[in-house]
């Protein structure tokens, strides 16, 4: 059922749009003293649920180009964040695992994720938030493409970067 269109009523996209464009602007502020941008702690984020993945694969869920992923890489292996492997599957490709000391660096930005969803959700009743994300799981269900059937299913837990 869709809605007739208002000019002055922001569409469904655009909501969507700007409450995660704010989410991630008030969780960069709160995240600014971890030293890390923001696609930095989206790639260690994304590998504390996917560790041991390819950088390939990394770049597909990230939506980044591999050369762009392949500098992060090397910034984030410098500062020991990460280390490289060999795949035992394939000697061209290298997977990707979070050191020791990221561990702490990740609890933090759980709680910095914490903390901004508190101020996104403040108001909002807790049936109302199961219900907001069941139906925006079933969205994004909807929209992935059928070539990844695996991603639609995919729940993640409640994300680091809030």
């Amino acid at each position: 059922m869709n809605k007739p269109f208002d000019a002055k009523e922001p569409s469904l996209g655009f909501l969507l749009y700007d409450a995660a464009r704010l989410m991630r602007r008030d969780f960069d502020r709160r995240a600014k003293s971890l030293g890390l941008t923001r696609a930095q702690w989206s790639v260690l984020a994304h590998l504390r649920r996917n560790e041991g993945s390819n950088q390939a694969s990394i770049a597909d869920h990230l939506d980044v180009e591999p050369i762009t992923l392949v500098r992060l890489l090397d910034r984030l292996e410098e500062a020991g964040w990460i280390e490289r492997r060999m795949d035992p599957k394939d000697r061209r490709a290298r997977l990707i695992y979070l050191t020791e000391k990221t561990h702490p660096i990740l609890a933090r930005m759980q709680e910095l994720g914490a903390e901004t969803r508190d101020v996104m959700m403040a108001g909002i009743p807790e049936a109302a938030q199961a219900t907001m994300y069941e139906h925006l799981l079933r969205m994004r269900a909807n929209l992935t493409s059928s070539t990844k059937p695996a991603e639609a299913e995919e729940v993640y837990p409640e994300a680091e970067n809030a």
